[in-house]
């Protein structure tokens, strides 16, 4: 399995990312958002966390319209596999990619600690290596990660089971304590949290492991 990592202009946690990829022995290799295409070899596509372009206008809505982003709508149409982790799941949201949006976090602070996360759903391909409802702890660390979408579509998202990871106790005012979630095809992802960040031996846990090893054994 080859992944492809994007960097935008911002983006600080490519080579974390990618550390957690060989911790599960999945190859990768980086590509700048000013790039037309994606590899030929790609497998899956994955949107690391920092603060594209300063975070101005909105959060992601920047690099949402890049050109290396057009490539990565046409991968996720053709069934590719799209993870977005933070920043990168802020891109997805401003990119249509996924329902909803990130707000700024109810108390107006910044956040960064780990949190308790609840595994909703784990019939899909970056979760299946969790077991239902168990519980993990997983750092995040931003501003802008309380995530809000309208009654439709979080009634849509509740009834299709496209919530993966929820908080046990919410950081950022999330609504439906979101702390991830899939398209309605399942392919594609996001989520706040990150993974990355806990999958090492010196970590505190190695919680976010699994999502790496769900992805792996996905194909």
């Amino acid at each position: 399995m080859h992944a492809v990592i994007v960097i935008f202009a911002g983006t600080n946690r490519e080579t974390d990312m990618q550390s957690a990829l060989n911790a599960v022995g999945i190859s990768s290799e980086f590509i700048f958002s000013h790039e037309l295409a994606l590899p030929v070899h790609t497998d899956i596509v994955i949107l690391p966390g920092g603060f594209s372009y300063g975070d101005y206008l909105r959060t992601g809505a920047m690099a949402a319209v890049t050109p290396i982003m057009s490539a990565v709508k046409q991968f996720a149409e053709n069934g590719g596999k799209v993870l977005g982790i933070c920043n990168g799941f802020q891109i997805l949201c401003e990119a249509g990619l996924l329902p909803g949006v990130l707000m700024r976090n109810n108390h107006g602070q910044f956040i960064c600690k780990s949190v308790g996360i609840s595994v909703d759903n784990n019939t899909t391909d970056f979760t299946k290596n969790y077991q239902k409802n168990q519980m993990i702890h997983i750092p995040i660390a931003h501003g802008e990660g309380n995530y809000f979408a309208s009654a439709d579509a979080l009634q849509s998202l509740e009834d299709n089971h496209q919530i993966i990871m929820r908080y046990t106790d919410n950081p950022n005012g999330s609504q439906n304590n979101i702390a991830g979630i899939v398209n309605k095809t399942g392919n594609v992802a996001g989520m706040m949290p990150h993974p990355e960040n806990h999958t090492d031996i010196f970590h505190t846990n190695q919680d976010g492991l699994g999502l790496f090893q769900s992805l792996k054994n996905s194909l």
